[in-house]
């Protein structure tokens, strides 16, 4: 998968990607980035690549039953898991299936865009940010993140593919990581109609449970899962334990504990 593909996996890799990926990598970011828009109760949400909706919900609390929020995903599996999982309290949540280059919402119908770790999928990073600008009001926020870095586990689990598997299968994985850095990320959201750009660095230490079996978890619910499943048991073993011991310097007594940054980008209408 290139850098700005999309990312797409089945339903069943959808359900595991909410199970591991959500749980363990993209949720303790989840409510950082919604701090950073500084919801209101009442007001209106967009949550753009909303995957299976862990900022969308924390939204939905935030706004409280006077609120709207709308999570928008290109990808049918991850909505489907969305609107399978129970409803948060707060705003009622629509589930819409559809592409950030031509956001489903009408202009001007949005108080706040969020968008965790989706912008580095789209094809067009400009227009995607301008579908953001087009549907928030005036005095309207944004905020996003992208990861500043590979990071250590991801490092590894690349390694670990084009050692074991091949190379394309570990740039497929890692694509994710792949994101445009500060200077750009303020060029490209100001040049899109945002005013009041700030790019900052947010660091968080994320742990992972057993991590020789959490990799293979992991794999499985993300575009690589095919390649994952038609490895043999020792390959498949092989890259957990690579993991396992790439990651071993990281060790807390049960898993492993590291160290990741996001560039966390907000901005105003």
């Amino acid at each position: 998968m290139k850098p700005n593909a999309q990312f797409q996996v089945s339903l069943e890799a959808a359900h595991l990607y909410d199970r591991v990926a959500v749980r363990y990598v993209l949720g303790p970011w989840a409510p950082l980035l919604v701090d950073a828009v500084l919801l209101r109760p009442g007001e209106c949400v967009l949550d753009v690549a909303c995957g299976t909706g862990v900022v969308t919900r924390i939204a939905a609390q935030r706004v409280g039953p006077q609120g709207r929020v709308t999570g928008v995903d290109l990808n049918a599996g991850m909505i489907s898991v969305a609107r399978s999982l129970p409803a948060p309290d707060g705003a009622a949540i629509d589930w819409l299936e559809g592409s950030a280059l031509a956001l489903p919402l009408p202009d001007a119908s949005v108080d706040a865009v969020l968008c965790q770790q989706g912008l580095q999928f789209f094809p067009d990073k400009a227009l995607a940010l301008r579908e953001m600008r087009r549907v928030a009001r005036s005095g309207g926020r944004l905020a996003l993140s992208v990861w500043a870095a590979v990071g250590p586990y991801h490092t590894a689990v690349g390694e670990a593919l084009a050692r074991f598997v091949d190379g394309t299968t570990a740039t497929s994985f890692c694509a994710s990581r792949k994101a445009p850095g500060k200077d750009e990320l303020e060029r490209l959201v100001a040049a899109s109609g945002w005013s009041e750009v700030e790019v900052s660095v947010s660091r968080l230490n994320i742990h992972l449970p057993g991590v020789e079996r959490f990799v293979l978890e992991h794999l499985a619910g993300t575009p690589v899962a095919a390649a994952l499943a038609a490895a043999d048991p020792e390959t498949r073993k092989s890259i957990g334990d690579s993991v396992k011991r790439a990651m071993g310097r990281f060790e807390d007594g049960d898993g492993v504990t590291y160290p990741e940054e996001i560039h966390l980008v907000t901005a105003r209408v």
